[in-house]
């Protein structure tokens, strides 16, 4: 096994509140894609629902999932203007969130 190079995934889970509208949550995701053509550090952007049938989500109903070259890249990022503009309207509008970053590890078979 080894340690991707130039890797870093931010991985945040989150479950919206009950009373979100699903148009809200929409645009949200938008806003929140949006930020790969905002800030150069961030690389990508994926984002999925939960459709797992093992129920071990613990209420957490949405991933999003990003990708940068350094931790430092993740630093520049969350300190970004845009950044905090954009998470000043999101995270409120949030029941629970997790925020993991990780550099992926290659398994040699």
């Amino acid at each position: 096994m080894e340690e991707a190079k130039g890797l870093v995934k931010h991985v945040v889970l989150a479950k919206f509140k009950d009373e979100i509208p699903p148009d809200q949550i929409e645009q949200l995701i938008k806003g929140f894609a949006n930020l790969v053509n905002l800030i150069e550090p961030m690389k990508s952007f994926h984002w999925g629902k939960d459709v797992s049938v093992e129920n071990l989500h613990q209420g957490f109903t949405h991933v999003f999932e990003s990708t940068f070259e350094s931790t430092e890249g993740i630093a520049e990022y969350i300190g970004h203007p845009v950044h905090v503009e954009f998470a000043n309207q999101f995270l409120p509008t949030l029941e629970k969130v997790v925020v993991i970053d990780y550099k992926p590890t290659i398994v040699h078979t």
